[in-house]
């Protein structure tokens, strides 16, 4: 027990050092180096999953966008589990820069789930002859949406930033329950999304030649959430912070 409670004080104090100018100077170094591996990565996946990648030989040229949809996908998840993780230290130990990056995270996070329903409906209207079914994979995707911008907008419906973190947050924690849905419903219910070919406990069952650029473009879409969230992080402290004495001196 005495451990634990020394381990939650090492834990806040290492939140608590990390202070809006702090955070301002990192996030001013990190996000060149970060916007850039994006490129890098994007543009090369792209290229070779385009260009390189011979066509699927049951879904032709059709499946690939799969080079766009299974990386949003994957920052649709990603983004909610930064976002209830900072939510829980935010409330716990109420840091600005925490608050921040939970909204942050919670609108790039936002525009990723709706790029993956778009690129999914597309996908789905060749290999099932309609762009939308009510499948359980797809409608918790859909359900994460709106959970996303009920937290953008249960935020922003505050005059106080402070009771309009603490909301969201509290929102946040509560809407993570659909995350494992989401995750394992293509296992737990007999549906018409494909199960995982890559983040499988054996080997990943996608082509060897497909699998590669498509690892590229995650990575490559992670470091662009990245980049995106830490921008909004910074623009949302300057604002926050703008009659403080670092600002001014900036």
């Amino acid at each position: 027990m005495l451990s634990y409670h020394f381990d939650l004080l090492m834990l806040k104090k290492l939140f608590e050092n990390i202070s809006p100018p702090k955070f301002y100077a990192f996030s001013c170094i990190i996000i060149p180096w970060s916007f850039a591996a994006s490129l890098l990565l994007i543009f090369y996946g792209i290229y070779q999953g385009l260009f390189v990648v011979p066509p699927d030989y049951q879904q032709g040229e059709a499946f690939r966008i799969i080079y766009v949809h299974v990386p949003s996908a994957w920052l649709s998840l990603l983004a909610y589990s930064v976002l209830f993780v900072t939510s829980i230290i935010s409330l716990i130990w109420k840091i600005k820069v925490f608050e921040v990056i939970t909204i942050s995270s919670a609108k790039i996070g936002a525009l990723f789930t709706f790029l993956a329903l778009v690129t999914g409906s597309i996908w789905g209207k060749p290999m099932w002859g309609t762009w939308w079914v009510w499948d359980a994979r797809l409608t918790s995707e859909l359900i994460l949406f709106f959970v996303y911008l009920s937290i953008i907008f249960l935020y922003g419906a505050f005059d106080d930033v402070r009771k309009g973190s603490k909301a969201a947050s509290i929102l946040a924690i509560i809407g993570f329950v659909n995350i494992p849905i989401i995750h394992f419903s293509v296992e737990w219910w007999n549906t018409l999304h494909q199960g995982p070919s890559v983040m499988k406990f054996d080997t990943p069952s996608i082509a060897t030649e497909m699998l590669f650029p498509l690892l590229y473009t995650s990575l490559g879409f992670t470091f662009y959430y990245i980049t995106a969230v830490l921008m909004s992080a910074r623009n949302m402290i300057i604002y926050r912070e703008r009659n403080s004495q670092w600002v001014n001196s900036i």
